[in-house]
């Protein structure tokens, strides 16, 4: 409502501003104005300088950019793979830099040393096959460069041999949550569908398939360092895209197919936490919130907590009200913590004998007699 306030109040000044300027001019009736709309050569010169103005705003506001939001860039990629894109993105904005360098200082050059003058006529010509052969092959032959360079990327990124040794993870969102199923002992994910979503089986995973049996259903991801992580991705509602910015990794999630991914972590996430960068970034952001808490104490509110650095999964398609909030964290461990934590985990079928079990009740049937009215999903588990 502020913002809105805010927008009316400026239309408004403006409105105000545009009738003082009218009334101005109605009150020159009597004085020696020109009022031919034709432009002078003073006009033509102060156009020219504020060209050269504008020019200068444009290179100082980006070097302030540089300065002021630089260090927020994503800094040390976690992923084997993220050195190619980050090459990638360098050369591109490299450049971007130098075209946009030279072409905007020539453009603005031009229109001040061109800018119209009293009986002077500006030069036409038709055409001119050398000018039109050098703005056309070398833009084409950075363009194609840069395309073949990205196929390259995008196609070592891409790739997963099938036959190479990988840990299989599905990763299933949903409005507004995501969801992990790590395969078990047979690396292989149990078939799933919407259709068999019930009770804790969240994933509407189909518990007669014999590679369910072990799959394991987490809402905080664990992956070890050192080993090439083979994500499949769904999605339950809407598109969703599937984002772990230090590991440069997207995906789409799309409702009805599975889309994949794969990468390998090269940080387990207590190494990240001890590069310079990171422990002076975590600082920073301490300062500030220890700065913010003192502004909520004096109005009655509380602390914040100190951040720690954790990898996330975070969802980059604005899917809903509250896709702000639709994160996972994802805890890169050693191999041997790795192996650890997978241990100490319940598997789904586990989980889903457990929630259809009936509560003993005194005086009622006997457990052995009990276990036949088990659910449908859960019989044929045991037939199998």
């Amino acid at each position: 409502m502020t913002s809105l306030l805010v927008i009316i109040v400026l239309v408004l000044l403006a409105v105000a501003l545009w009738q003082l300027t009218k009334i101005f001019d109605l009150t020159q009736v009597g004085c020696d104005s020109d009022s031919s709309q034709v432009a002078s050569d003073d006009d033509n010169d102060v156009q020219g300088y504020l060209m050269f103005g504008f020019l200068a705003f444009i290179y100082i506001f980006s070097i302030y950019g540089l300065f002021a939001w630089g260090p927020l860039v994503l800094h040390t990629p976690a992923s084997a793979h993220g050195g190619q894109v980050d090459n990638l993105m360098n050369i591109t904005w490299v450049l971007i830099f130098i075209v946009q360098a030279i072409t905007q200082v020539l453009l603005h050059y031009f229109a001040f040393k061109y800018r119209g003058k009293k009986d002077q006529k500006a030069l036409y010509f038709a055409d001119n096959n050398k000018l039109e052969a050098i703005w056309s092959v070398i833009p084409a032959v950075v363009l194609a460069g840069l395309i073949l360079y990205g196929l390259y990327a995008w196609t070592n990124i891409m790739f997963i041999d099938e036959d190479e040794d990988t840990i299989v993870v599905e990763l299933y969102a949903q409005q507004f949550k995501w969801t992990a199923r790590v395969a078990g002992e047979d690396n292989v994910l149990g078939k799933a569908n919407v259709r068999y979503i019930e009770g804790v089986n969240v994933l509407g995973v189909d518990m007669s398939d014999p590679y369910a049996q072990d799959d394991i259903v987490v809402s905080e991801l664990h992956i070890p360092k050192g080993k090439k992580i083979h994500f499949k991705m769904r999605s339950q509602d809407v598109l969703h895209s599937a984002y772990m910015p230090y590991f440069r990794a997207q995906m789409n999630c799309v409702p009805g197919m599975v889309t994949e991914f794969a990468f390998e972590p090269i940080y387990t996430t207590s190494e990240y936490r001890e590069l310079p960068y990171m422990i002076e970034k975590v600082a920073n952001i301490n300062a500030i919130r220890a700065k913010k808490s003192i502004d909520l104490v004096a109005k009655g509110g509380t602390v914040l907590d100190p951040y720690t650095f954790d990898y996330l999964l975070l969802c980059n398609k604005i899917c809903g009200a509250s896709h702000y909030n639709m994160q996972m964290k994802i805890i890169v461990d050693t191999p041997e913590d790795y192996k650890a934590w997978l241990k100490e985990q319940t598997n789904l079928v586990t989980q889903v004998k457990a929630s259809t079990a009936p509560a003993p009740v005194e005086g009622a049937m006997s457990t052995d007699s009990l276990k036949a009215k088990d659910t449908v999903a859960v019989s044929k588990i045991a037939m199998k």
